[in-house]
């Protein structure tokens, strides 16, 4: 399974209802399920991003349909990066010559 790291940042409208936040993440979890996706973590964080998720995905089209649903419910704009363990970067490296 490929892993993704998320990067969000509130909306207006999520830092309203920040109280809801962690009630936000649990839906998410079950949601990801039905893109058959794995949420390892969710941190909540200080800094230039509110919110960083880690995610396992059979597929980029997986993870692009999660990632569709929840910028659609409009309480976070995310960055999503596909990151590469040290035995994938091992295995990309050998693909090198």
């Amino acid at each position: 399974m490929a892993v993704y790291i998320v990067l969000n940042n509130f909306t207006d409208q999520g830092i309203r209802n920040i109280k809801d936040t962690t009630k936000r993440a649990n839906a998410i979890r079950e949601m990801a399920k039905k893109f058959g996706v794995i949420t390892k973590e969710i941190y909540w964080t200080l800094g230039s991003y509110d919110i960083v998720d880690i995610f396992e995905a059979p597929d980029d089209a997986s993870m692009a349909a999660l990632v569709a649903s929840i910028g659609a419910a409009g309480n976070v704009r995310t960055l999503t990066l596909r990151a590469f363990s040290e035995a994938d970067m091992n295995g990309i490296l050998a693909k090198l010559g």
